[in-house]
């Protein structure tokens, strides 16, 4: 089998391989389609992701496929099945798995960041990561479910309510997720702030019910003259300190701030404790991948509460996925797939 292989900083190469072949409780997922995430850029870029990494790597955590082998103690899968898969493996012992929050699990490692990930022809997964898809949910939709799932678990965190403006910072593929998410969890109006004129359009279509351009416009200006007194939640999905220092001014009075993108690690962020978070008593949070949240996306997406077409812009194939990392054009883009 051929893999998309991470061999050093910034290093990339296709290498041939053995199939592997699956443990006890293992299967072999044939990849259709593995999307492309910050994540991943950050560690080509000698970043840590979300977990500690090392070279050599087969990265990839967001991908779905068909089951092609199975091991002999494997009891919900067969040959034939459709399939996408949650990355993150859990321990199920430790004190976080026991108490209920597993993306804080001790012994947590992952599909894509520790162990070989979709970015190659084939993957080896343990039963408890894969989760059937309908057979009305397309794999190259099934490939967003982890994508999705890490938005959901942001929203939930948001602490959105009916009737609520929601402001969103970013309407890259993870700010067009959180809009639709945003809106699905019953705003009533979304603020799009983003400075590129194909995302506002695409916002806009996607339900936003306003877009600023925050390098022609002034940003609160374009709130209060659209009638707008309040925010309730911000969402900031860039990952710059200068738009989380943005999404921390304009919130209003008892708002939840999500940060939901993420910066290098050890960037510092300047808050004033008196103006900004003891008079407006804001409630600053974030949010750490996608615990459990597979299914949820699943049926959100086979009952097509989320338009994933128009998140999805390039489908790439593997022989070609290094432009993907050293083509910057791409970043102005939404999601990308591989596709095997």
């Amino acid at each position: 089998m051929k893999s998309l292989v991470l061999t050093d900083v910034q290093t990339l190469e296709i290498q041939e391989s053995a199939t592997p072949i699956p443990g006890r409780t293992e299967v072999i997922v044939d990849v259709h389609a593995c999307g492309v995430c910050g994540t991943d850029l950050h560690m080509y870029h000698g970043d840590k992701g979300a977990f500690e990494n090392t070279f050599p790597l087969v990265m990839g955590h967001e991908f779905s496929g068909i089951i092609s082998s199975i091991g002999s103690d494997v009891k919900k899968l067969k040959i034939g099945d459709r399939v996408c898969v949650d990355p993150n493996l859990y321990c199920g012992n430790c004190r976080s798995c026991l108490r209920g929050q597993p993306h804080f699990c001790e012994n947590m490692t992952g599909y894509g960041t520790t162990l070989p990930g979709g970015f190659s022809e084939k993957c080896k997964v343990d039963e408890k990561a894969v989760y059937k898809i309908p057979d009305t949910l397309s794999l190259e939709h099934a490939a967003m479910v982890e994508p999705v799932a890490c938005c959901l678990h942001g929203i939930d965190r948001a602490n959105i309510h009916p009737g609520d403006t929601v402001a969103l910072i970013g309407a890259g593929s993870i700010g067009q997720i959180m809009l639709q998410l945003a809106l699905c969890a019953g705003a009533a109006r979304a603020v799009v702030i983003e400075p590129i004129p194909e995302k506002r359009e695409k916002a806009k279509m996607l339900g936003a019910y306003l877009t600023i351009d925050p390098l022609t416009q002034d940003v609160k200006e374009e709130i209060k003259n659209a009638g707008i007194e309040s925010i309730d939640t911000v969402i900031e999905c860039v990952g710059r300190i200068n738009t989380m220092e943005t999404a921390i001014d304009i919130a209003g009075n008892a708002a939840t701030v999500m940060l939901f993108g993420l910066t290098a690690p050890n960037s510092g962020l300047q808050v004033l404790p008196y103006e900004q978070l003891f008079q407006k008593e804001l409630n600053v949070t974030g949010s750490f991948i996608n615990p459990l949240c597979s299914q949820r996306v699943i049926d959100l997406l086979t009952e097509k509460k989320i338009n994933i077409d128009e998140v999805i812009t390039d489908k790439i194939p593997l022989s070609e996925a290094e432009k993907v990392f050293t083509d910057d054009s791409y970043r102005s883009h939404g999601k990308i797939l591989l596709m095997m």
